[in-house]
């Protein structure tokens, strides 16, 4: 499902062709609800919670099988070790499953997730992108990637080879924070154009628009 209307991506084609009328560079927007499932998070911590019971079990056997006696009203009796082993495997089948469940709630997952983590893989997932739809893909290897990830809440711009040598990366921060104020707001696609237009502007100087200028990517949004 589109997380922008048809107005809205207009608003972003608008500002990338505008910031393409002074400069040679081709910039290309990326918009994505979520940079990586995160299910390698989820598994372990599903499998830590269920150790963590078992282990817990493990060391207080007693009050887990006095416990049980008294909740389903049962006489008190030798558990043997088949049976303990029995019940401390089932809580921890239950615990995993149940934090299974709970991580499948995106708000949940996203707010355990590591914030390094969250940042390594949309960096990750923006430079690959970059690869396969605008490394080297313009005459002059001017091609820079404006990438927002919304549900980690970060933003990456990655740039062509030509531009990355001449300007240095801090020279993207007005950009990230502009679309990062309306982003914020809720104003996505206003945010993701104050960005694009920004970057237009850290390009025009380095890399301005010649008069046979071709425009090589296509000016519009690319939602994944």
């Amino acid at each position: 499902m589109a997380m922008l209307d048809e107005h809205q991506h207009k608003i972003v084609s608008d500002a990338v062709a505008e910031a393409e009328l002074t400069t040679s560079g081709e910039i290309v927007p990326v918009l994505t609800q979520a940079s990586d499932s995160y299910s390698d998070v989820v598994l372990a911590y599903c499998a830590a919670i269920a150790f963590t019971a078992m282990s817990v079990m493990a060391a207080f056997p007693t009050f887990y099988t006095d416990l049980w006696d008294g909740l389903f009203g049962g006489w008190g009796h030798d558990w043997t070790t088949g049976e303990f082993t029995t019940l401390m495997l089932g809580v921890g089948v239950l615990k995993f499953a149940a934090t299974w469940a709970i991580l499948q709630i995106d708000a949940v997952k996203f707010l355990l997730v590591p914030g390094p983590l969250k940042r390594a893989r949309v960096r990750d997932a923006a430079v690959r992108h970059f690869k396969v739809g605008a490394e080297s893909r313009t005459h002059g290897r001017t091609g820079v990637m404006l990438y927002l990830s919304m549900q980690e809440h970060r933003a990456e711009i990655v740039a062509d080879s030509a531009i990355a040598t001449l300007v240095p990366a801090e020279a993207w921060g007005e950009a990230m924070a502009d679309m990062l104020v309306e982003v914020r707001k809720g104003c996505i696609a206003e945010g993701i154009a104050a960005g694009v237009r920004d970057v237009g502007k850290v390009l025009s100087p380095h890399f301005p628009r010649a008069e046979d200028d071709v425009n090589e990517l296509p000016d519009r949004l690319i939602e994944l």
